[in-house]
C-alpha cells in the first residue's frame, strides 16, 4: 500500500547550491538534478511549487495540536518520518513517543524529536501485524499521519477513552504515474479506503467519530520533481528509486516521453485522494 505519504513542505536549503534546470532542459541534466539532491526524512521542499497537492478540506495538523495541547496525556505518533510535522506541535506531555520504520529516517528524527521530550523507537512489520514498542493504555493519543497501522495495536497503546486521529492516503494514490511508467504496483488499488479504515476501526473495538474523504490530484511541472519524488517515496516504483544508471535504463523509454510532454508546458496530473479518521477507545 502506499505508505507515508509527503505532502506538507518544510524549510529547507539543501537545494541552494544546485541549480533546478529548466523544464525543456536535457533529460540528463533532469536526471543528474534529482540524484544530486539528499532526500531527509519526508522533506518535501526541494520540490515545493513543482510537485502540487490539491488543498485538504481538513487541518491535520491543526487537530493534531489541539490533541496535543489537550491535557489528555502523552502523545504517541506513528510513521514520524523525520519528525517534521511532529516538532512544529510542541511542547509534549511528558512521556509522549514516536516510530519510525525507515531506517534513514530514525538520526533525522532523533535530532529534531528528542530535544522535545520525544522518545523515537524504530519499529518493524511483522507479515500483517505492526508491533508496537510500548506498554497497554501507555497513550491519551495516537497520532497517524500516512503511516500504515494495526488498528488492535492502536487499540491496545491507547488508554480507556484515548483518541486515535490519523489521514491517510487511499490506495489509488500515485497509480497513475506508476502506470504510466510501466511499473508494477506494489499494493491493490482498492485496498485502502475510507470505508476499508472505519470498517477494521470498528471490529477492533474502537467508537469512529469522524470519517471523511477528499478526491484530491497531484500535479508535477518537470521531470526532475517525479525523479526525485519517486526517490522520496521509494515503496511506488521501487526499482527506479534508486535512480543508478541501470534502473533511469530499464524506464528510459517512459521516462523520456514524461519528459517530452512537461518539457512542452504540460502537467502530468496523478490521483492523490485522502481519508481522515477520528476513533475513539471506548473506557
Amino acid at each position: 500500500m502506499p505508505a507515508a505519504v509527503p505532502d506538507t513542505p518544510a524549510t529547507s536549503d539543501r537545494t541552494a547550491a544546485v541549480p533546478v534546470p529548466a523544464r525543456d532542459a536535457p533529460f540528463e541534466e533532469h536526471v543528474a538534478w534529482a540524484r544530486s539532491v539528499p532526500v531527509v526524512g519526508l522533506d518535501l521542499a526541494p520540490v515545493e511549487g513543482r510537485v502540487v497537492e490539491d488543498p485538504l478540506p481538513w487541518d491535520y495538523a491543526a487537530l493534531a495540536r489541539e490533541l496535543v495541547a489537550s491535557g489528555r496525556g502523552p502523545v504517541l505518533d506513528l510513521g514520524t518520518g523525520g519528525g517534521e510535522l511532529l516538532s512544529t506541535l510542541a511542547p509534549f506531555p511528558a512521556g509522549s513517543a514516536a516510530t519510525e520504520g525507515r531506517p534513514s529516517n530514525l538520526p533525522v528524527a532523533r535530532r529534531r524529536l528528542e530535544p522535545l521530550g520525544v522518545d523515537v523507537r524504530p519499529v518493524e512489520s511483522d507479515d500483517d501485524e505492526q508491533l508496537l514498542p510500548f506498554f497497554d493504555g501507555q497513550f491519551a493519543v495516537v497520532l497517524d499521519r500516512h503511516e500504515e497501522f494495526d488498528p488492535d495495536e492502536v487499540l491496545r497503546v491507547l488508554e480507556p477513552g484515548g483518541v486515535f486521529l490519523t489521514e491517510q492516503a487511499d490506495s489509488r494514490d500515485g497509480v497513475r504515474l506508476s502506470t504510466a511508467l510501466g511499473a508494477p504496483l506494489p499494493w491493490d488499488p482498492d485496498s485502502v479506503t475510507l470505508g476499508a479504515a472505519v470498517e477494521v476501526l470498528r471490529d477492533a473495538g474502537f467508537v469512529v467519530d469522524v470519517a471523511r474523504e477528499h478526491e484530491g490530484l497531484r500535479r508535477f511541472r518537470d521531470l526532475s520533481s517525479v525523479l526525485w519524488y519517486l526517490r522520496l517515496v521509494a515503496w511506488q516504483v521501487p526499482d527506479l528509486a534508486s535512480l543508478s544508471p541501470e534502473a533511469v535504463a530499464r524506464y528510459e523509454a517512459p521516462l523520456r516521453a514524461l519528459h517530452l510532454h512537461l518539457a512542452a508546458g504540460h502537467e502530468f496530473v496523478d490521483e492523490a485522494p485522502r481519508f481522515l479518521v477520528v476513533a475513539r477507545k471506548p473506557f
